[in-house]
């Protein structure tokens, strides 16, 4: 890694070494080298990693992460149990700074990548790494060679190091390494986004673009139920109930089964599309494509996955001008859930599934976005024209020059305001009236109890306001 210059870090392209491949039922996914044999270290973790229990699904991302690390100690020279905090720091800057390899490059999209939709007001994918694939491919690294250190053979350190700054206990043997829940050092801050659900008639522009009934049964039932994608494609016939208008899907991550409730509406247009489908039977996959092709089984429809499905929001997007994503169903399942009185937080917890109730209310008690942008704008106008807003409140505050004017008016009254008049056989201490007498005299220029001038001597400093042997009204008499 000192052979490469941080300057130069932006110009690295990784070579095209290797590929993940489907290889086994026991192990879904793996990394092979260029002469299509599995990479050794590689092929032993991801096997611990399925053995577990984690999804193919997840296989295959730990497997592309895994790929892309491979290549990166190409370009660098480095083995993978050589590898130091230095590789996995240039690797780290290199994510953030180069643009993501792609297929086919993009057409439509290249003018608005990385921009704010008008419309969908939400931002598109921009042509760099996000940081939450950045913080998915640290995690997957460490993980690996943790896997390593647990084996107890090579490396001997964990080039994806921990936060030594963040508070975490120190080890209490030469052993013992230090728990996961401190932070990784290189893990980039993740930027807070706010869900956002799409608008009343944003959701009927969306669902009229719609142009075959597949596409408005799956929509309808994603924004009913608040599903996640990939839970609604595992879908198969069995997992319907007519009579209670019920789902049952398979949870991401926990694996576990679950009924979720579903609207009318979307039960119509499942009905309709299965009728378009003739010959269907129970075990089938319930989303399938509408053309044929022959994958080794004949001439059959095939299930519908994720790139076919996102394919539907390719198309209404461009007819729309928005840049709607399958998930933005569930984000607005979810709000709309969370506003309704009717429901709890753990109601909208048990039909989103999520672990923690903590998770469901930090994302989904939010103000709606639209509304607060109608309650200021309300304000600002408001102001502007000095009349209190419309829904009631308080009256809008007097202008700078009416409270000018009602101060100066103030000030010349109170100069020529006449003391007020004691209450009979009530008096006053001593100091009390010696003040009072000292500041009418300087007002003034004349003795409360006489009407003539005070001399010019007897105002200087040292002596009394009033003439040498008289005394204040109630007071002791002055030496």
């Amino acid at each position: 890694m000192d052979a490469v210059r941080t300057s130069d870090l932006a110009l690295i392209q990784l070579p095209r070494w290797g590929r993940v491949v489907a290889w086994s039922a026991a192990v879904p996914w793996l990394v092979v080298d260029p002469s299509n044999s599995p990479v050794k270290p590689v092929e032993v973790f991801l096997a611990d990693f399925t053995a577990r229990g984690n999804a193919a699904s997840s296989v295959r991302s730990y497997a592309f992460d895994l790929l892309r690390w491979w290549r990166w100690l190409l370009v660098v020279d480095v083995r993978w149990d050589f590898a130091t905090s230095a590789e996995t720091r240039g690797f780290v800057l290199w994510l953030t700074a180069t643009v993501k390899p792609r297929r086919n490059a993009r057409t439509a999209s290249a003018t608005t990548a990385g921009h704010v939709n008008p419309i969908a007001r939400k931002a598109s994918l921009g042509n760099q790494y996000q940081a939450r694939t950045i913080r998915h491919s640290n995690a997957v690294i460490r993980s690996f060679y943790e896997f390593w250190l647990d084996e107890g053979s090579r490396p001997l350190i964990n080039p994806m190091p921990l936060d030594a700054r963040r508070g975490r206990r120190a080890p209490v043997s030469l052993g013992e390494r230090p728990s996961n829940g401190a932070r990784i050092r290189y893990n980039p801050r993740l930027p807070k986004r706010l869900p956002r659900a799409m608008p009343d008639p944003q959701w009927a522009a969306v669902f009229a673009a719609l142009r075959l009934n597949r596409d408005r049964a799956i929509v309808a039932m994603a924004v009913s139920c608040g599903a996640r994608p990939g839970e609604l494609l595992g879908l198969r016939g069995v997992d319907l109930d007519w009579g209670e208008q019920l789902i049952r899907v398979v949870r991401k991550g926990s694996r576990a089964e679950q009924w979720l409730p579903v609207s009318a509406e979307a039960f119509v247009w499942l009905r309709l599309y299965i009728a378009e489908l003739g010959d269907f039977a129970p075990r089938d996959p319930l989303w399938q494509t509408l053309r044929r092709r022959d994958r080794g089984e004949g001439l059959r429809r095939q299930p519908l996955n994720y790139e076919a499905y996102r394919a539907v929001f390719r198309r209404l997007n461009a007819a729309l001008g928005t840049n709607w994503t399958p998930h933005d169903l569930r984000h607005t399942a979810g709000i709309r859930m969370s506003r309704d009185t009717r429901l709890s937080m753990r109601d909208v917890q048990t039909v989103l599934g999520h672990a923690h109730l903590s998770t469901t209310a930090d994302i989904y008690l939010i103000e709606d976005h639209n509304v607060v942008l109608r309650r200021v704008a309300d304000h600002l106008s408001a102001r502007w024209d000095h009349r209190p807003p419309a829904g009631g409140g308080r009256p809008a505050p007097p202008s700078r020059r009416a409270v000018l004017g009602a101060r100066r008016t103030r000030l010349t009254t109170d100069a020529a305001r006449t003391p007020r008049p004691r209450p009979p056989g009530r008096r006053l201490p001593a100091r009390h009236a010696l003040s009072r007498r000292r500041g009418l005299i300087r007002r003034t220029g004349r003795q409360a109890d006489s009407r003539e001038p005070v001399p010019p001597g007897s105002l200087t400093k040292g002596t009394h306001a009033f003439p040498t042997g008289s005394r204040p009204s109630g007071g002791p008499a002055l030496p």
